[in-house]
Parts: C-alpha cells; sequence; structure tokens
C-alpha cells in the first residue's frame, strides 16, 4: 500500500477531485459540501489522503450534537437527571474510503482515529457518546462490529465515552 499522510483536518490543499466511495451521498458530500461545512464551523472534516499527491483516500466529520433522553437506553437513562431532556453526543456524521483503498483496514483506521479524538475532546467538551446514523445496513454491521450499539426507536447507533475511556485512558 502507498504511504499515507495522518490524518488533518481538510483544506484546499487536498486533493478531492478523483474520490470515489461508491455512495454517491458521501462522494458529493467530500466534493461539494464538506469545505463550506468546516468554514462554517457546521462539522469538522478529517482526511487520510496519498503521502505524495495529497489525494483524499478517506475522511470523517464530527460534529457536536445531542440526543433526546428517551432515546437513550433504559440502563443509562437512569443514570442522568430526570431534569434533563436531551443528553450531549458527539456526531459521527460521515466515514467514508475511496472504493480503490477499500479492504485494506482504513475504515477501521479512520473510525479509530474517530473515536480517540471523540474521547480526548470529551475530556475538555462534555459528551455522553458518539453516535452515527449509518447510511445503510452494510455500515451499520461495521460500526456493530466495533461495539456500537443502536438506539431505540431510530436508526442511529451509538458508543458510550465510558467504554471508549476503557480503551483509551492508558494511551
Amino acid at each position: 500500500m502507498n504511504k499515507i499522510n495522518p490524518t488533518q483536518l481538510l483544506n484546499r490543499q487536498h486533493n478531492r477531485t478523483n474520490f470515489h466511495c461508491d455512495e454517491k451521498l458521501l462522494d458529493v458530500y467530500l466534493k461539494r459540501q464538506a469545505g463550506q461545512d468546516v468554514r462554517k464551523r457546521l462539522s469538522a472534516c478529517f482526511v487520510l489522503t496519498a503521502y505524495e499527491s495529497n489525494e483524499v483516500i478517506g475522511y470523517y466529520t464530527l460534529s457536536n450534537n445531542s440526543i433526546p433522553l428517551q432515546l437513550v437506553p433504559e440502563v443509562y437513562r437512569k443514570k442522568f437527571p430526570s431534569s434533563y431532556e436531551s443528553i450531549p453526543t458527539t456526531l459521527l456524521g460521515r466515514l467514508a474510503i475511496d472504493k480503490n483503498y477499500q479492504g485494506k483496514g482504513l475504515g477501521e483506521f479512520l473510525l479509530v482515529d474517530a473515536l480517540k479524538r471523540s474521547y480526548e475532546i470529551s475530556q475538555t467538551s462534555a459528551s455522553f457518546a458518539v453516535v452515527t446514523d449509518p447510511i445503510n445496513n452494510k455500515a451499520a454491521e461495521f460500526y456493530e462490529k466495533y461495539g456500537f450499539q443502536k438506539l431505540p426507536d431510530s436508526g442511529k447507533m451509538f458508543i458510550p465515552m465510558k467504554t471508549l475511556s476503557d480503551l483509551f485512558k492508558s494511551t
């Protein structure tokens, strides 16, 4: 596999033109919307790029979010004050790998990077969990494999910061 740069915030020097992950919504987002969202502070888009060409080979987005308390599973909900209507979370909005790089472990690499970054941020900006809304069943299976649980009455999935703490506290 070609050398890759560490993940970094999307900027104008990153070549997004040839990115294709076989999911049109994710392709279009990176090419047409991600830069605007970053400039407007609507999301942070982190990219993985090829070492010499700076071509984007994968990306994910993070933003602040909240979920209604009634969506939180009872095992967690009973620990929150009843006066809370919603619980702060971090949204892993998008995660995609260019089709030429799929099957090489880069999706897992980006997910771990996103989860570690989310955990670190949660130390200074409160967040109960990382939430995602899988684009399809294949994505849901991917997240489930890494410990995400389904939120009742929604297509969303989450992984508690407590779980991430257990994973990343000593690293």
